[in-house]
């Protein structure tokens, strides 16, 4: 017989594919920005390839920076997943400039959507008087965009890898947000879509609801 969890009093919940996801592709926005610098390529060869090199990359994480130089190493950081995606696309190396570009697209909100479910329930939550904070594997982009995005008033903290020096499934970004929420680890669940966010959430003595969407 499983043991009934206790109701928590925090969440802590990933972002991307969680509560938010791009409405095209990463091959149309990475196509359609490389056309303008004089580079073809197809969408479908991008998605085909940007899944495994985002997968397989070092941890978005820099431990020891702050200010310029850990914005620096985020532009670095992605600068080289987007040219290793556009060499293997077969377009050839990608600019300098168009790194730069790219890295600001996806700092845009509009390339974002909410999913439909997301709004309800955290209102809900909110009004059960449960703390909430995002932690997710991203940059300092994520601040805003979640402004952006409207999500940032239910927020109480956003743990961000690159700022906390670890990634999941390191349960070192739990273990902040914990913090930043003055919570026990057995006073929240975690809410993700990875194997990243269950292996993190076990480390961390954080019991784990994963979402399967579509």
């Amino acid at each position: 017989m499983t043991a009934r969890r206790s109701p928590p009093a925090g969440l802590l919940l990933d972002a991307m594919g969680t509560l938010i996801g791009l409405k095209d592709s990463v091959g149309t926005t990475y196509a359609a920005l490389a056309q303008s610098h004089g580079l073809t390529v197809e969408p479908a060869a991008i998605d085909r390839v940007f899944g495994s090199i985002y997968g397989q990359a070092p941890p978005l994480a820099f431990p020891g920076l702050e200010g310029p130089a850990l914005k620096g190493a985020e532009i670095n950081w992605w600068g080289e997943r987007i040219n290793e995606t556009l060499l293997q696309a077969g377009a050839g190396p990608a600019p300098e400039a168009l790194r730069l570009e790219l890295f600001e697209r996806f700092a845009c909100p509009d390339l974002w959507r909410v999913f439909a479910d997301v709004p309800s329930q955290l209102e809900a939550w909110k009004a059960r008087g449960l703390k909430l904070a995002v932690v997710s594997n991203f940059d300092q982009r994520l601040h805003d965009l979640l402004k952006g995005l409207g999500l940032n008033l239910w927020l109480d903290a956003v743990v961000i890898s690159s700022q906390a020096g670890a990634a999941k499934p390191n349960p070192k970004p739990l273990q902040l947000a914990l913090q930043a929420l003055e919570l026990e680890a057995h006073q929240v669940w975690h809410v993700g879509d990875s194997p990243a966010d269950e292996q993190a959430a076990r480390a961390a003595g954080i019991p784990c609801v994963l979402v399967k969407r579509p």
